[in-house]
């Protein structure tokens, strides 16, 4: 994806840190401070252009929302949609690498973590950057919930197959897996950008839910 700068951008997110949390680092383990309640927290990784988080916050009031999002100009981007939408109390943003979750979030911090569209890595030696293998499944792990769910989504047939390996190997359980999700698709799904692109040219999505098992 080719990033457009954009000079404004910047000034623009420093100036609604009640959205874009400057020092999230500061939260860990505490994130009801930053929402006022203890209802669960859901993170969507890689949040893009925030329709998806935004849409999953106004229809779930009772489900606080982060979308991590490390590029300056997608992230405002977002920073507009959470705006157009008057600002949901239930949603933040993070401008942060989703490789870094552990300096933002504590055991227990988040009950489910949602990644969307996901870049492929489609070679063999980039396999540790996909966001489905081992190291970012204990990544995951370490910030959830006991028995925290990963939701996941792509219109990449090679990345859903070694995500349903990969997944399995780490020894989570597969509650869902959809071959086709718009099929039949849930009254609930909330669809992002490229989830509407690639719908609307007939390219099958493939979404999964899988579960940590307790290690005791």
């Amino acid at each position: 994806m080719r990033l457009r700068n954009k000079p404004w951008a910047e000034e623009f997110i420093s100036s609604h840190p009640e959205v874009i949390i400057p020092n999230p680092e500061e939260y860990k383990g505490n994130w009801k401070q930053v929402f006022g309640n203890d209802n669960p927290v859901h993170i969507e990784v890689g949040t893009g252009k925030g329709q998806f988080v935004t849409g999953m916050a106004l229809a779930n009031p009772d489900i606080n929302y982060i979308g991590i999002e490390l590029y300056t100009s997608v992230i405002v981007v977002a920073l507009e949609k959470v705006i157009e939408a008057q600002t949901p109390p239930n949603l933040r943003l993070l401008k942060v690498n989703g490789a870094d979750l552990a300096k933002y979030f504590a055991k227990g911090d988040v009950s489910s973590v949602y990644l969307n569209f996901s870049d492929p890595w489609p070679k063999t030696r980039h396999a540790k950057r996909r966001l489905t293998h081992g190291g970012f499944l204990n990544l995951y792990e370490s910030i959830l919930i006991d028995n925290g769910e990963i939701h996941f989504k792509t219109d990449n047939r090679g990345l859903f197959e070694y995500s349903l390996i990969s997944m399995s190997e780490y020894g989570m359980l597969l509650k869902y897996v959809s071959l086709d999700l718009h099929v039949n698709m849930p009254e609930d799904n909330i669809m992002t950008e490229y989830e509407e692109k690639f719908s609307a040219k007939g390219q099958p999505i493939y979404r999964l839910e899988s579960q940590f098992l307790s290690k005791n």
